[in-house]
Formats: C-alpha cells, structure tokens, sequence
C-alpha cells in the first residue's frame, strides 16, 4: 500500500469514527491495567461482564490487595485462565504500591516489567491512559495488517514496526483502534465483509468477498 493510499485508508476509518475508543470499560489508568491484562485471550464483552461488579469495589491497587486473591477469582472465574490471571493482577498490584505509590507508570518499559504486563498490554495503556502513540498489535491489527498490505509481517512485533513507520502523523493515536474495530467488524478473520468495507479500492486482499452471505468472490474483482 503506498504512502498516499495508506493516508487515505486511514481519513475514511477517521472520518466515520473521529473519537475511537477501546471497547473494554475502565474508570481509571489502574482499572484500564487490570481489564487489558484480563482480556489476554478473552473478549472485551466477557471481560466488561467480569468487571462491572469488580471495578464498583476496586478502584485502586491496595483495594485489589485487600480484596485478595481469592476474592478477585469469585468476580473473574468466568475468564479464561482466571487463576493466573488474579495471581498476575495481585502481583502487579503489589509491585504498584510499594514502588509506584500506587499509581501505573506511564513508561512502556517499567509496565512491561509488571507480572502478566506484555508489549501488547503495555501499548494499550500508554495509548488509551497517555496518549501515546503506540500500536497495540492484536490478532485483529495483524490480520489487517497482513490482508490489506498495511503493514505485513509474520510476528506481531513486525508489524507493530510497520505500522510505527508508516501511519500518518494525524492518525498515529488512534490507528490501533480504527484498525481493531476494522478487524472485529469488517476485516473478520473467516469471511471479510468486503462488501461494506469503505476501504476496499484501497485493500490489497483478493480475491474479495463482494456478495453478502455467499463467501465468494465476485468475479473480475481486483484490488
């Protein structure tokens, strides 16, 4: 995809979603930090059923501790992998009061020192809680950017790299989202809903799926 394509791909994502958001709920830096840890293979709708309760009680890391571990698990054992998953948050949670006064650093490399804090989770929070432009790479940002001719690479890693170097300055902040969103509505991982996508002229994948409900091509479709 060439510079003047990926600019306008990115205007028309902009342009029907100016203010993307993530779809996980939060009312905070160190709730946004627990729900992304937590959605580590799960989805943002089983996360936000898990933390609605959870996130009314704790709202702060020594909250979390005086919950406990056993207490976390009654509100998140409908997650996968829950009982890593609150070893990790009680852990994280520890490591937040006593060297971070109990506030999330706003550094990639410090969150990525955290217990079950990735690359990934740690691009979410410094671009959703600061502002940072970082791209989270998901598996839904790897298969756009791999499909469309975005930004290909074979690990999550490269990609991200692709991306850093190639989206636009005015769209570097909310890129991930647009492209997450994309990728869960649109772009979807089976049968891409080439049909209503509104960057299809612009998309690298072919054959397209250009007829609803049939999972076939359109014939004489070309990118």
């Amino acid at each position: 995809m060439k510079k003047d394509q990926i600019f306008e791909f990115f205007r028309r994502l902009a342009e029907l979603n100016p203010s993307p958001e993530t779809e996980l709920e939060f009312g905070n830096t160190y709730q946004l930090l627990v729900a992304v840890v937590l959605s580590a293979q799960a989805t943002d709708v089983g996360v936000n059923k898990a933390t609605r309760a959870l996130f009314r009680e704790v709202k702060t890391p020594r909250q979390m501790l005086d919950l406990g571990e056993e207490g976390l698990k009654t509100h998140i054992k409908t997650i996968g992998l829950f009982n890593s998953k609150a070893k990790n948050v009680i852990a994280l949670s520890e490591i937040l009061v006593r060297d971070y006064g109990g506030e999330v650093p706003a550094d990639r490399d410090a969150l990525v020192e955290l217990p079950g804090v990735g690359r990934k989770t740690a691009n979410v929070v410094m671009n959703c809680a600061f502002g940072a432009e970082t791209f989270a790479v998901d598996t839904h940002i790897f298969r756009v950017g791999n499909r469309t001719g975005l930004a290909k690479g074979k690990t999550p890693l490269a990609v991200e790299k692709q991306l850093e170097k190639k989206v636009p300055a005015p769209f570097r902040v909310g890129a991930h989202h647009w492209l997450i969103l994309h990728g869960r509505y649109i772009c979807k991982a089976r049968t891409p809903e080439c049909w209503r996508c509104p960057v299809v002229d612009l998309c690298g994948y072919k054959p397209k799926i250009m007829e609803k409900g049939t999972g076939k091509a359109k014939s004489g479709t070309k990118a």
